[in-house]
């Protein structure tokens, strides 16, 4: 019946729908960063493409140590190469860690949280990085023009099935070539009972 509902929602032209990722914890990394976690001359070895063009999950995992010695092992990271290193948070792991996670979009980094990172050749103390991201909108300037919609802008995206929930302030972020997605932490995905691959649909007011 869900299903139904949402096959049948879908079809209608009128509306905009985005396919729903589910972003997990994560670290986007700078290339003298990458040296000190995995030795020198090292480079990020590709595991998956992700859904955007160029952009990957690596092999590499780093363990991430919050103030009061608290971890959270394995978190991958993601290609390519930043300018600056940023760690991607969900709230509940900033309850673990002990780390006051600011609620940003990615790239804003000025007065993050400071957060420290175990590789298997060096430990990276970060002043600041870690964030946990606000959810947001890729998709491509042809797509925006078509539906009039431009960077930054915050919308509402309203899912379908029996958690019915709506996102607010879920923010547009535009890019020539960017594929349709969603962004969503894990905490809010468990919260709305949503799994990557579902839609919502966006709602301008």
């Amino acid at each position: 019946m869900v299903r139904q509902v949402v096959q049948s929602a879908l079809a209608d032209e009128t509306k905009l729908y985005v396919p729903i990722e589910v972003s997990a914890r994560h670290v986007h990394i700078s290339k003298n960063d990458l040296e000190i976690l995995f030795g020198p001359g090292s480079k990020l070895t590709k595991y998956k493409d992700l859904k955007q063009p160029g952009e990957f999950a690596a092999n590499e995992t780093v363990t991430v140590v919050g103030p009061k010695n608290r971890i959270v092992e394995n978190i991958r990271i993601l290609g390519p190469i930043r300018q600056k290193t940023q760690v991607e948070l969900s709230y509940s792991d900033g309850i673990h860690l002990g780390i006051d996670l600011p609620h940003r979009l990615s790239g804003d980094l000025q007065k993050s949280a400071p957060v420290n990172l175990i590789g298997p050749r060096g430990i990276l103390q970060l002043r600041e990085g870690a964030i946990r991201a606000m959810r947001h909108i890729h998709m491509s300037t042809e797509l925006a023009r078509q539906w009039n919609l431009f960077q930054g802008q915050k919308v509402k995206v309203r899912t379908h099935g029996p958690m019915q929930v709506t996102f607010n302030n879920s923010v547009i972020r535009i890019g020539e070539g960017l594929k349709l997605a969603m962004h969503i932490d894990t905490d809010e995905a468990n919260a709305a009972g949503i799994q990557s691959g579902e839609f919502g649909e966006i709602i301008v007011e």
